[in-house]
């Protein structure tokens, strides 16, 4: 209820209309569908990453018997999307966009397989209205940073190109906009961005990457920082992550840039949860590796894997990349960490994930092996 989607989402728009709420003291998979049923609730609230929770849990006698009309939040991702909608029989998700720091949302209410993964669908009206106020900036792929023409000023990005979301504030309510961060001037600072069309102008950097194709739709690609560098080319972590959650033997999956010695920029590795089914022993990774390079280009597809038992979470099911993107492909690190996840590893010119030993991250510090 700490979360501004408990809050802004949930509460606030039951009291507004009278309506009724059923609250879970704890989230089980076991407990969530009886008491969804049991409530006749049509509403259902999602956050994070919830509805792959949901997924991936064996199936319920009560999952598709229900009043469930709509599922409503944020965070449901592309490769969840229709699975989710069919197996639970909810024909309508209602996917929004926003930020507690943020300026601008989005929403989209979605019954078929047109606006399917977007966070929202703009036209005509919606350009009219507001395409002066809140576009997307063209940004460096090496080091993030807005890019500029040669007078200076912000480079819009094009149809289906990935830009930040900046969103026009007049200067004299720019404190009224946004307060800042608790005593974190620098912060507060890097939100703000002068100059981007006119000399004296003010956006607000959301640090959000997003891109719209020729049809309106808006899809969420990544937040700044979660993007990595590899032979020259810019990867998604989400992008990747969709492609890999639609391998039916996973379950979960955490994608993150590691450092590697001897090498520019960092190279894909994922954290991978086995489905129920499915353990490390009959994992298939050959047929992995087949799936990944088919789909991916190959500067996107993961060179290492990391299978564990579960991911971390936050209070609001979004997954933890902290630790996983400090310890890398460090296995001194993962050992230290008492960690017992197994790795593996695409070797250059193989076609299949391999396990990841100790001689070969030795030949990687020595400049032995080349990626």
């Amino acid at each position: 209820m700490y979360h501004g989607a408990g809050q802004g989402l949930c509460i606030l728009p039951v009291i507004y209309a009278g309506a009724s709420v059923r609250l879970g003291r704890k989230f089980s998979h076991k407990t969530f569908w009886p008491e969804v049923s049991e409530s006749k609730a049509n509403r259902l609230q999602y956050v994070g990453e919830l509805c792959r929770y949901l997924v991936n849990a064996p199936p319920h006698p009560l999952e598709r018997k229900h009043n469930v009309e709509e599922a409503w939040g944020n965070g449901m991702r592309p490769d969840v999307w229709n699975i989710f909608r069919e197996r639970f029989n909810i024909p309508v998700i209602h996917e929004l966009y926003a930020a507690t720091d943020g300026m601008g949302s989005t929403f989209n209410r979605n019954k078929g397989n047109f606006s399917s993964g977007a966070i929202g669908v703009r036209g005509l009206l919606w350009h009219s209205k507001h395409g002066a106020n809140e576009l997307r900036a063209r940004i460096d792929p090496d080091t993030e940073d807005i890019v500029r023409d040669r007078n200076g000023f912000v480079i819009r990005a094009a149809v289906g190109e990935p830009g930040e979301v900046l969103h026009r504030i007049d200067p004299a309510m720019a404190e009224s906009a946004f307060k800042g961060y608790y005593k974190n001037d620098t912060a507060t600072g890097k939100r703000w961005l002068r100059g981007v069309f006119e000399p004296n102008d003010l956006f607000f950097r959301s640090g959000d990457v997003m891109r719209v194709d020729v049809d309106g739709r808006t899809y969420f690609v990544d937040r700044l920082g979660d993007t990595f560098r590899w032979k020259s080319e810019n990867v998604s972590t989400n992008e990747v992550a969709d492609v890999l959650g639609q391998f039916e033997q996973i379950a979960e999956c955490n994608v993150y840039g590691v450092s590697v010695p001897n090498a520019d920029g960092r190279c894909g590795c994922a954290t991978i949860v086995p489905g129920s089914s499915t353990s490390i022993d009959t994992f298939d990774f050959a047929r992995l590796a087949q799936h990944v390079l088919g789909k991916l280009p190959r500067y996107s597809v993961p060179l290492f894997l990391r299978m564990a038992p579960e991911l971390s979470y936050t209070g609001t099911f979004k997954i933890q990349k902290g630790q996983a993107k400090r310890e890398g492909i460090d296995l001194d690190l993962i050992e230290q960490a008492g960690s017992k996840d197994r790795l593996y590893w695409l070797p250059p010119g193989s076609t299949i994930y391999v396990p990841y030993r100790r001689e070969d991250w030795e030949a990687l510090k020595a400049g032995k092996v080349k990626l």
